[in-house]
């Protein structure tokens, strides 16, 4: 996404909304908090304060330009919609938000979808779960209760 695309929404290119922007670009696991996205940007040195953060998200949301998420028991996440569709798995320990395609889920949703007499306009498929990554909080948290 660039500067372009922001004109495009219908938004000024303004240095919050840009800086916002590269933020959830470089972003790895592509998910982040409003105050995530303020503490990258106060360690960067960036006077943008948590409202404007929030605000700008609210206008990207509207704009299409991100999705907002509020994944069970965690504050909303934002993620760069990027136009192609995904499920989530989420850890239900430390937060962890991992994104998956799995074309046998998708098909399975279609027959029943069809089964039922529905014709799909739009879904999403969240689940929960708990991480077993070594990296994960969750992994040692699991060690010590052995």
């Amino acid at each position: 996404m660039e500067t372009q695309d922001l004109k495009k929404a219908g938004l000024k290119v303004t240095l919050p909304r840009v800086k916002i922007l590269q933020i959830l670009e470089k972003e790895e696991d592509h998910h982040m908090s409003a105050e995530a996205i303020y503490r990258e940007l106060l360690g960067a040195g960036e006077e943008i304060g948590l409202a404007t953060v929030y605000r700008v998200l609210t206008q990207f949301e509207a704009a299409g330009l991100v999705s907002r998420h509020h994944f069970e028991g965690n504050q909303a996440v934002f993620e760069l919609e990027r136009g192609r569709h995904h499920d989530h798995i989420v850890c239900v320990k430390c937060g962890r938000v991992d994104e998956f395609v799995d074309p046998l889920i998708e098909e399975r949703q279609q027959a029943i979808a069809n089964r039922l007499g529905y014709t799909i306009k739009d879904h999403a498929l969240i689940i929960y779960g708990q991480c077993s990554q070594s990296s994960c909080p969750c992994a040692k948290d699991e060690d010590e209760e052995d």
